[in-house]
């Protein structure tokens, strides 16, 4: 697989980014600028490194245990292509694949870019929205806001709607 990604950052192993053990990556870029992220350092679309998809790829292989990838940020549908063709790859290996997004679905089907698409069509569960301090809430299961929802993609796609993914409701 050829390209690169501008990432942020990696956690090989995480129980916290969403179900299961999982591999998180952190996506380099956002236009949301959310007040009180807890990622403030992935903003700056200028900021991180480049890496080569497929050394991501080996990384995110590499440990048997690892049953998920989730795409975090910084925004990973502002990286829709880059994240779509390794999605191809992870799904092929059986891989759960799960983002994080501060649009709504109803907005990310909006979106000109036809890799947004192609890359929801590659996911199980999507947390959406902005983070909204004011709806700030830690006893949240992977979401950090009251406004966020943890969507069943698959459904949601089918529905042309958000569908909630009813274990996270």
């Amino acid at each position: 697989m050829e390209g690169k990604i501008r990432i942020a950052g990696t956690v090989g192993e995480s129980i916290v980014d969403g179900p299961g053990f999982r591999y998180t990556l952190f996506v380099q870029g956002c236009p949301h600028g959310c007040p009180g992220c807890h990622n403030p350092q992935t903003h700056d679309f200028g900021g991180g490194q480049d890496i080569e998809l497929d050394t991501l790829l080996k990384d995110m292989c590499r440990n048997p245990f690892i049953k998920g990838v989730t795409f975090s940020g910084g925004e990973p549908f502002c990286k829709a292509e880059p994240l779509y063709h390794l999605a191809v790859e992870l799904k092929r290996k059986g891989k759960h694949l799960m983002a994080y997004s501060g649009y709504t679905f109803e907005q990310l089907l909006e979106l000109s870019d036809p890799f947004v698409k192609k890359l929801l069509g590659q996911l199980d569960l999507l947390v959406d929205g902005p983070f909204i301090m004011a709806e700030k809430n830690i006893e949240l299961r992977f979401r950090g806001s009251a406004n966020q929802r943890v969507l069943d993609v698959p459904k949601s796609l089918e529905a042309n709607e958000a569908v909630w993914a009813e274990q996270y409701r």
